[in-house]
């Protein structure tokens, strides 16, 4: 009896998310990130990619490849990841049990749907992205087949908004021509292994003997990859526990004043934390950088990058972006770093020395530290940058923020200098709306949740009832 597995992947769900609440950005190249041109790509709509532009990339190269009608966003996580529940919210009211990999992905394994024809589990996973964007207004792309590899390569191959099925009776057929590197787990590494052998595609990974393998690519990750290769992938879909982090850290006799101080011992906590990930076997998505001041409170800050990785370099760059310094908060007497997120596979990275680059930052007022410990679930909310928000001291508004005015509603910032504020009024539920102009001190014109662009009024207020 023909077993189904489903692979969901929203399409470009963070640029999605903006063109829903944003209705004026829909059939625009949209990029999520750094709205200043600093940092890299969050996430880009399919307009954007048409020109070449894509996550993880520097965003001032794809500013250069998009051109003039780029519109770049800052990223709102908190809108993301309320559309990422609901979202989800829809898939479990069809399926008992999800296995959710991310804010934008997961596995589901209907037993309705065991033992059913290719057009039954079509039409099944048509009726579910139908249901979605009814619901939410957002794409998604579905993939089927006899295993999670297979319903994962599926929604790649589906995608934009559609839905690709494997048929079991010619699985080899479909998957052998396709790249090796397809493969949820092949890295850089094992990658360059194959290459060097002469294996380019699944299929020819497949036709290798299990001695040949074991030999070249080791008795555990490569005989997993040969396998899943030769169609065997009998793993189960089941909730995800809560991540499991890797950490470590340190408390000093003396507390660290100094920037060098702390900079020694942020490398001291991030080489720990890498040895024990390379023992662990995968790779991280999340660091997070956690002190201890000289009055015993605890500062963290997190970031995620947008792919699992166990370069020590990524990993301690990311460290570094994130540290405050006894200038900023004070004596430390304790640094800690953590490694959360862990996935099997890692990602080939285009640009990884962008990613390794340490910026030790000057002395800042920003305040985005959050207390207390870190959050770290089973689904981590994916962004690459920190939210642009005014600071103190700094302009009133910022480019993309988003505001309320009394008689027009809620709107967004499009841009604001020489004492004037342009904002475009709309929200997911108002279509295309319409600008106006504010003078920058206008008292009636003021900061607004963003929440409230999604316009799903009844959805949260059920939630808040259900909470």
């Amino acid at each position: 009896m023909n077993r189904w597995v489903l692979h969901i992947d929203m399409d470009a769900f963070f640029a999605s998310v903006e063109q829903l609440t944003r209705p004026t950005l829909r059939g625009r190249p949209v990029l999520v990130g750094g709205v200043g041109g600093r940092g890299v790509v969050a996430g880009c709509s399919y307009e954007a990619r048409a020109y070449g532009a894509h996550s993880a990339m520097p965003m001032f190269q794809a500013l250069r490849l998009v051109g003039p009608r780029a519109v770049t966003v800052s990223p709102r996580k908190s809108v993301y990841s309320a559309a990422s529940k609901r979202v989800f919210e829809v898939i479990s009211s069809k399926v008992d049990v999800v296995e959710q990999l991310s804010v934008d992905e997961g596995f589901m394994e209907p037993p309705e749907l065991a033992g059913a024809g290719v057009a039954e589990v079509r039409a099944w996973a048509e009726e579910l992205r139908a249901e979605i964007r009814g619901i939410t207004g957002l794409p998604s792309s579905i993939g089927a087949g006899p295993g999670k590899q297979y319903a994962k390569i599926g929604s790649d191959e589906a995608k934009p908004d559609g839905t690709f099925v494997f048929e079991p009776e010619h699985l080899e057929r479909d998957l052998h021509p396709m790249d090796v590197a397809k493969l949820w787990g092949v890295g850089p590494v094992t990658e360059a292994k194959l290459t060097a052998m002469g294996v380019e595609t699944i299929g020819q990974l497949a036709a290798l003997s299990e001695r040949e393998v074991e030999i070249s690519l080791g008795s555990t990750t490569g005989l997993n990859l040969w396998r899943l290769a030769r169609g065997v992938d009998d793993r189960e879909v089941a909730p995800r526990a809560i991540a499991k982090q890797i950490s470590a850290e340190h408390t000093y006799a003396r507390d660290l004043t100094t920037r060098a101080e702390v900079d020694r011992a942020l490398t001291r906590a991030a080489e720990g934390a890498h040895r024990r990930l390379l023992a662990d076997g995968r790779g991280a998505r999340t660091v997070t950088v956690k002190l201890r001041m000289a009055d015993f409170h605890i500062e963290s800050r997190s970031a995620t990058l947008p792919y699992a990785t166990d370069d020590v370099e990524t990993l301690s760059a990311t460290a570094f972006r994130l540290v405050r310094y006894p200038d900023e908060v004070g004596p430390v007497r304790l640094v800690g770093v953590s490694l959360s997120g862990l996935e099997e596979g890692r990602q080939h990275v285009l640009f990884p020395e962008l990613d390794r680059q340490i910026a030790r930052k000057a002395a800042s007022t920003d305040g985005d530290y959050e207390t207390g410990v870190s959050d770290h679930g089973d689904v981590a909310e994916v962004v690459v940058e920190q939210e642009e928000v005014p600071v103190a001291g700094g302009p009133r508004f910022a480019a993309t923020q988003d505001v309320h005015h009394p008689e027009y509603g809620h709107g967004w910032v499009q841009g604001t200098g020489h004492g004037v504020v342009s904002v475009r009024f709309e929200t997911r539920a108002t279509g295309p709306g319409p600008t106006r102009t504010f003078a920058v001190d206008d008292e009636q014109l003021v900061a607004a949740d963003p929440l409230d662009s999604l316009a799903w009024e009844d959805w949260f207020a059920r939630r808040a009832r259900e909470d």
